[in-house]
């Protein structure tokens, strides 16, 4: 392993079952965010795929060399080689994590049973977005943001500085997993936090009005922050995520509760 890795910034890999779970991080972080989250899968017996997607969980410089498609390449590469071994494969992240994981189900339909997202980001600031087009080439770097999280304790492994042409390349990422989110078909679980200093919530609300879906379930987190996986409500979400695919293994293809509207969604807290 590379000697200049964060604690905690190696994949995870795990041969389980024929249900194979692929587990995307966030912007600036790490596996480390979501190791939690793939032991829990592994101890239930699931084969689970954690990457480190490039220019992470080394230094910030290293995100100046490497783009978006460089992120969703390491992601696709592992689907596909979930879906040689597995009957059934599962794709899930966090923030960025969360829009790697959406538009691989955009792009690879049947190949994806199922999708749960945790406050993922679809959006950019407007005008930082347009200073970036500019900046990127003067200023290295500007202060990140990581461990927001609401329990005492945990911290997150990531940058404390923003590579701006990462956070270019974030912008591009994100402006496409927008533009696709109406192939997204699969049944959707989408956990977001009510307090969230990182990604808007209203990111959630565009998400839940812009896919196809018609099994759709949303989980208000009460409790927790942005980094809700290391966070008061990280149990819940594996708990969640667990009878997410549980049910979707066992061929039920109804969600708990019924809403009015034309899509099928179980929601709580809203």
């Amino acid at each position: 392993m590379h000697p200049g890795l964060f604690p905690g910034a190696e994949p995870f890999r795990h041969r389980g079952s024929t249900t194979g779970v692929l587990l995307c991080h966030g912007f600036t972080g790490c596996p480390q965010s979501l190791r939690p989250w793939a032991e829990h899968l592994a101890g239930r017996g699931l084969t689970v795929s954690l990457p480190l997607l490039p220019g992470h969980g080394t230094r910030w410089q290293d995100m100046r060399h490497t783009g978006w498609q460089d992120w969703y390449a390491t992601a696709e590469r592992e689907l596909r080689e979930l879906t040689r071994e597995c009957e059934r494969v599962f794709v899930c992240g966090l923030s960025m994590g969360g829009a790697l994981a959406l538009r691989l189900a955009a792009r690879h339909g049947d190949d994806v049973t199922g999708v749960v997202v945790v406050n993922p980001a679809l959006t950019f600031p407007r005008w930082q977005g347009h200073a970036l087009r500019v900046l990127r080439h003067v200023v290295p770097s500007t202060r990140g943001l990581i461990s927001d999280i609401a329990k005492p304790g945990p911290r997150e492994a990531g940058y404390s500085r923003v590579s701006l042409h990462g956070a270019w390349a974030l912008r591009e990422l994100l402006a496409r997993v927008r533009a696709e989110l109406p192939r997204v078909t699969q049944p959707l679980l989408v956990a977001h936090s009510r307090v969230d200093h990182v990604v808007p919530p209203s990111d959630s609300a565009l998400l839940l009005g812009s896919v196809s879906s018609e099994d759709v379930t949303e989980r208000l987190l009460e409790e927790s922050y942005h980094v809700a996986t290391l966070d008061h409500d990280a149990e819940r979400i594996f708990q969640e995520t667990d009878a997410f695919i549980t049910r979707l293994t066992a061929g039920t293809t109804s969600p708990p509760v019924s809403h009015p509207a034309t899509r099928k969604t179980a929601r709580d807290g809203t």
